[in-house]
């Protein structure tokens, strides 16, 4: 099995296109301003919820009165102030942020690799990156200042990612059962590197914080930490929408695409490197968080469809408002005790991933039989 789940040739893609017209545009107009309304509630509630509630209404007080509007009459404490604008804000926004590039680095993944089961955590990338953070944190390098971190992370990743390309690719082919083997095997590697450091370094306090960074989470991000995400997204999600046609064109497979006048080789290679940039700078702020890429742009294909120029940008928004509603919860659900968002993604991703292999073995087993 080689092709997306939903995959889709150029020939149905030109006739989806076709068939869509100002009535598909306007059906996806709606579905990003419906998201994008949800966004915005989402934000409001992950600012008011928490160990101390603050009323909506509040949290929009102090927000506007923050931003310089006049309209609002300071009515609240300076605690509640300190704790929506300084602790919980940068949350919020780091939550979408991450959500949005979790998710269209899967939806790119997908299309690149041609494979429903594509995705930074479970192919050992965001693993690569984690391994490059650590080394920055346990060895104290600072080569590059305040974008070591970052800069580790991203070389992990787009290592991580080339070797279980490299891997995976035999005869000139990639199966999905050879990919995900080759992703969890190296992940295990580079895991096991990872918590060897860990237990050899002699820094404990740092090693017992680095152990739940990993585990994957949003608290500890400041607004002075916020803008390299935030940068890495708006690059990533702009370059992957400007090469959306190429995308659509690799689901057709690498020698339509060829014959299409795409470099397959050099377009992958440049993509790579590319999501293992956005990757590593989401796991250097916020740890590992498994299956939001894998999770949102099938969720999201079956609202928009196959075509990327309306995947991303869906996918995009849908994977912010998820991840904030995630960390929301690991909030509240054990309160006051908090649970890394990791650990609720990997349990609403483990159950799609497994039901993802049965459908495509049933699928591989009705060809089989037809």
């Amino acid at each position: 099995m080689t092709a997306p789940v939903t995959g889709t040739g150029t020939g149905r893609v030109a006739r989806r296109r076709q068939g869509g017209g100002r009535a598909g545009r306007a059906g996806l107009a709606v579905t990003l301003a419906a998201l994008a309304v949800l966004l915005v509630l989402s934000a409001t509630a992950g600012l008011a919820i928490g160990s101390v509630r603050v009323p909506p209404g509040q949290v929009w007080g102090i927000v506007t009165h923050a931003l310089g509007a006049g309209w609002s009459t300071p009515d609240w404490s300076g605690a509640r102030e300190t704790i929506v604008l300084d602790v919980r804000a940068p949350r919020v926004l780091l939550g979408a942020v991450a959500g949005a590039g979790l998710a269209v680095v899967g939806t790119a993944l997908q299309a690149l690799i041609r494979n429903p089961l594509a995705e930074p955590y479970l192919l050992g990338v965001s693993s690569g990156a984690s391994l490059g953070a650590v080394v920055v944190i346990v060895f104290g390098v600072t080569l590059l200042g305040p974008v070591s971190l970052s800069a580790a992370a991203f070389a992990g990743a787009l290592g991580a990612l080339l070797l279980v390309y490299a891997t995976a690719r035999t005869g000139g082919r990639i199966t999905s059962t050879r990919l995900v083997l080759s992703g969890v095997a190296i992940a295990a590697v580079l895991t096991a590197v990872l918590d060897l450091l860990l237990l050899t370094t002699d820094r404990g306090n740092e090693a017992r914080a680095v152990l739940a960074w990993t585990l994957g989470g949003l608290g500890g991000v400041t607004w002075d930490t916020l803008w390299l995400p935030g940068a890495a997204l708006l690059l990533g999600t702009g370059t992957l929408m400007a090469q959306a046609r190429n995308l659509n064109l690799l689901l057709a497979g690498e020698e339509a695409a060829t014959t299409m006048g795409l470099d397959v080789a050099r377009f992958r290679a440049r993509m790579f490197v590319l999501l293992s940039l956005v990757t590593g700078t989401l796991v250097a702020a916020c740890g590992p968080i498994g299956f939001v890429g894998l999770m949102l742009p099938h969720a999201v294909r079956l609202v928009v469809g196959g075509d990327h120029r309306r995947v991303l940008p869906t996918a995009a928004l849908g994977g912010a408002v998820f991840l904030i509603w995630a960390d929301i919860t690991a909030r509240v659900v054990a309160a006051p005790m908090e649970i890394p968002v990791g650990v609720l993604t990997a349990l609403c991703g483990g159950p799609f991933f497994l039901w993802l292999m049965r459908r495509d073995a049933r699928r591989a087993t009705d060809r089989g039989g037809a």
